[in-house]
């Protein structure tokens, strides 16, 4: 399992790691925990070698039995041919290599990381966090994962426990955090581009709850208000979230979804190459759309859009808590 722990800031990294760590007898099992640090760990020592082997000897571990993990170890890593170099010889990526490695060679129970790939550059961070899961697949070993990046949690977790200011925010699956964020920070870290928020007055005519956006009255699906929580927000300003990809301009769309049109004027178009992202002001509140390459609206142009009712998220402005979820 990979348990990705995902914080706002660089600067929180460390004490949750520390506290995560301080929860661990070290003196009973040491040998099955590592702390696998940045790749800026991988250059003290003669030989690559020397350093995949360095815990094995302040264990005394018998030479062959050293000699048959660092191989073993180098095998896996791909790294075998570099056995003999320095690690300043190295690229950035087969340092972090030689750092996992000596992480290996003690067969850990548990791997922590404290943000591995943080100093590598944007290329390589993904070939390596490629490198990461494969190696996780292979170990079948827990990795506790610390990072700010929430494209690593996202596409690295098999459980996320999000964090601000120290404090836990949610704890689940990486899909679940997309689709059912607990509060606003959540909601606005997870996703990229991060989700909308808008004002929004709640109404209900019957059993049939709608949200005002500044003068366009959009319903929510009843099978999501059915349970009664939304009845004491009735007349109130709420939060309104929706994801930039729930929003789109093309006419299929637009059919598929004709209660929750806004007339809205572009900002800026980007291209993307495989989309277009559209940014967007309603009645003087900023929103962004990721909609088809093939969009047509432009800097400037009044347009419509639709926005999926079904992904609709609503907040309480006050405790931030989710109303829906």
């Amino acid at each position: 399992m990979v348990e990705c722990s995902i914080t706002q800031s660089a600067a929180l990294r460390m004490p949750s790691l520390r506290r995560m760590a301080g929860m661990l007898d070290f003196s009973l099992i040491s040998p099955s925990v590592f702390l696998a640090r940045s790749a800026r760990s991988a250059s003290c020592f003669s030989t690559v070698y020397k350093n995949i082997a360095f815990g094995l000897e302040l264990r005394k571990t018998p030479k062959d039995e050293i000699d048959k993990r660092v191989h073993e170890a180098a095998k896996i890593l791909e790294i075998e041919h570099l056995l003999d170099r320095k690690p300043k010889a190295l690229s950035g990526g087969q340092r972090q290599r030689v750092a996992l490695g000596r992480a290996m060679v003690r067969n850990p129970a548990v791997f922590l990381l404290d943000e591995p790939l943080s100093n590598l550059d944007a290329k390589l961070r993904t070939s390596m966090r490629t490198e990461i899961i494969k190696l996780h697949k292979k170990l079948a070993t827990t990795f506790i994962y610390v990072t700010h990046d929430q494209t690593e949690a996202m596409t690295m977790g098999d459980r996320i426990v999000v964090m601000k200011d120290g404090m836990i925010q949610q704890v689940d699956t990486p899909q679940n955090l997309y689709d059912y964020p607990c509060n606003i920070f959540v909601a606005g870290f997870i996703g990229s581009p991060q989700m909308n928020f808008l004002d929004g007055t709640l109404k209900k005519a019957g059993d049939q709850f709608v949200v005002d956006l500044s003068g366009t009255e959009v319903p929510l699906p009843k099978e999501k208000t059915a349970d009664g929580k939304l009845d004491a927000y009735v007349g109130k300003t709420l939060k309104v979230g929706i994801r930039p990809e729930d929003i789109k301009d093309d006419e299929e769309f637009l059919e598929k979804h004709p209660n929750s049109h806004l007339s809205a004027e572009v900002e800026v178009s980007e291209l993307m190459g495989a989309e277009i992202y559209l940014y967007l002001t309603y009645q003087g509140q900023n929103l962004m759309a990721r909609v088809a390459p093939t969009s047509k609206s432009r800097r400037g142009d009044k347009i419509t859009v639709a926005m999926d009712t079904n992904k609709i998220h609503l907040f309480d402005p006050e405790t931030e808590k989710t109303l829906l979820n």
